[in-house]
């Protein structure tokens, strides 16, 4: 069992996946710090990701005006 915390961030239109309108990508965040791993969500409809965070128990963060503006969201 990993010790690591899961975080899914919710991009609007990343420049890497054209085509997707909405993806989710999950990262593990440790001691080391972010690694982002292979796991990506990706759908048309925002609402559809947005309930599949809430069916695992995750939280919404907003996202920090720091953030990259591509970033609508992060699940923790």
């Amino acid at each position: 069992m990993s010790d690591a915390l899961a975080m899914w961030t919710l991009y609007d239109n990343p420049l890497d996946m054209p085509g997707c309108p909405y993806v989710a990508r999950l990262s593990e965040v440790n001691g080391d710090g972010v690694k982002t791993t292979s796991m990506i969500l990706w759908s048309e409809d925002l609402e559809e990701l947005r309930a599949s965070m809430m069916s695992q128990g995750l939280t919404c963060l907003t996202r920090s005006p720091e953030d990259d503006p591509k970033i609508i969201e992060v699940w923790l």
